[in-house]
């Protein structure tokens, strides 16, 4: 087995300036942001490059893995789709030597693996999606999956402001030199973003939505669901290609507009994702407990105290949202079910309002313990797509979305985080989320649960406060 170098840096360092040493000019770059200190979620954020290559890229039902040097050109062609080929280089990842560290080294963050995402479209290689036998698979403009190796990176506390750097040891040394030469003293302005102002998104076509959400009653009526997750997508065009400056400088106005815990900014070669998600998909530690956080009810927050306290309650009590929540909760009590442990799943938080800069949210917590011999990436298959951006029963449901949308989602309702060499993961869902492309198109997803009893017109303003959230 390979082993990566471990150092302590001294010294306090703002994430977004580390970053920016780390990945400038690198066409591949991660940076799992906890960009909300206050929650218990989001202690620990990872800044890194893949300097060395290795990062993989997939396209559902080529059945091959493309592995990409580190200027990103593909260099070997893997066999297999990403759920097939994943395991076997997890196993082989190196992972760092943290031995005599002082401060310590945590033992719940990344140590070594991948991070990246798996797109909505990568369910299409799982069993549970037969349908898309019937429904031919629709393309999205992004890879179906992109997984970065975590060979050069720096883990950072933002509890304690404690940051370690993981990586070869010429890299490790070579950039706490450049930290402490660049960073410890920096020169005002240094660090500057371009600013980047998007144009104004037009709204999803009403219309088109609507009549897609009389459709999914329908389907409802007939028995084919219970639960439809209906999604709409809208893009604007930049009059130019932006800079990386510029992109990285959106994602940061959009991280202090609305810090999320599970915030991330993917440099992907000819796009980048810029997350501020609030919604934990699937976390597993080392020793197999699982843990996923599906949110089903949201409302804008108020300027008014009053008002905000009573939007909260409301949402806490209304009896559609909570069935809405309930639905999700036993479709993954059931997903989780077969890969935990008999009776080791368990709901201690059954909706819990959660208050986010621009919204509240309803939030339920499952937990449970893998059954010996699975792993964390056969939990994620098990569960993937997350059902919270589906409905219920899932295969049945996801033949509907597929044919309702008429679209490939994308990067958008799939999962992002890290795969660890150790066995853990953690996962969002991708929601509140910006793709920005090379050539200067951004787009930007949101959606909602339809039930029987949804008003329509609701519907639609719920998505639509859903698509402002992810704005700056």
């Amino acid at each position: 087995m390979t082993f990566l170098d471990c150092r302590a840096l001294e010294g306090s360092y703002r994430p977004a300036d580390l970053f920016s040493l780390l990945a400038e000019g690198q066409p591949y770059a991660f940076w799992l942001d906890s960009a909300r200190p206050e929650s218990p979620m989001s202690r620990y954020s990872y800044l890194g490059v893949p300097l060395a290559g290795g990062t993989l890229r997939y396209r559902q039902g080529s059945g091959q893995v493309e592995r990409l040097d580190a200027d990103g050109k593909p260099v070997e062609t893997l066999e297999g789709n990403i759920w097939q080929v994943l395991p076997g280089l997890l196993e082989q990842a190196p992972r760092p030597r943290c031995e005599g560290l002082e401060p310590a080294l945590p033992q719940d963050v990344l140590l070594g693996g991948y991070v990246g995402f798996m797109g909505y479209e990568a369910q299409a290689d799982l069993d549970e999606t037969a349908f898309h036998a019937e429904h031919p698979h629709r393309q999205a403009r992004t890879p179906d999956a992109l997984w970065m190796p975590a060979s050069h990176y720096l883990i950072l506390d933002e509890e304690t402001g404690s940051c370690w750097l993981v990586g070869p040891t010429d890299w490790v040394e070579e950039t706490a030199r450049l930290i402490a030469q660049k960073l410890a003293s920096p020169v005002p302005g240094q660090n500057q973003k371009q600013e980047l102002t998007l144009p104004a998104f037009p709204l999803p076509d009403r219309q088109s939505y609507l009549a897609a959400i009389a459709s999914a009653q329908e389907e409802i009526a007939r028995g084919n669901s219970y639960e439809v997750c209906l999604t709409a997508e809208t893009s604007v065009r930049l009059p130019s290609p932006p800079t990386e400056s510029q992109v990285l400088g959106l994602y940061l106005a959009q991280r202090q507009a609305n810090a999320a815990p599970y915030a991330a900014f993917l440099r992907c070669g000819d796009f980048s994702v810029l997350s501020s998600s609030p919604e934990k998909f699937l976390t597993v530690s080392r020793d197999g407990l699982a843990e996923s956080k599906p949110i089903k009810g949201t409302v804008p927050r108020s300027a008014d105290a009053r008002a905000d306290r009573q939007a909260a309650a409301w949402l806490a009590s209304d009896p559609k949202t909570r069935a809405e929540n309930l639905m999700i909760v036993d479709l993954l009590r059931n997903d989780l079910s077969r890969v935990s442990q008999p009776g080791s799943v368990r709901v201690p938080v059954l909706m819990g309002v959660e208050t986010y800069s621009t919204v509240h949210q309803l939030v339920t917590t499952i937990q449970s313990r893998l059954r010996p011999g699975l792993s964390a990436l056969d939990a994620v298959a098990t569960c993937f797509p997350g059902g919270s951006m589906t409905g219920a029963p899932k295969a049945s449901t996801m033949a509907i979305i597929d044919r309702l949308e008429g679209r490939a989602r994308g990067v958008y309702s799939g999962a992002l985080g890290y795969l660890g060499a150790d066995g853990a993961a953690a996962l969002s869902i991708v929601i509140r989320t910006l793709v920005v492309h090379q050539e200067g198109l951004v787009t930007l997803a949101a959606g909602g649960a339809i039930v029987t009893d949804s008003d329509a017109e609701a519907e639609y303003q719920e998505m639509v406060t859903k698509l402002r959230a992810a704005l700056p």
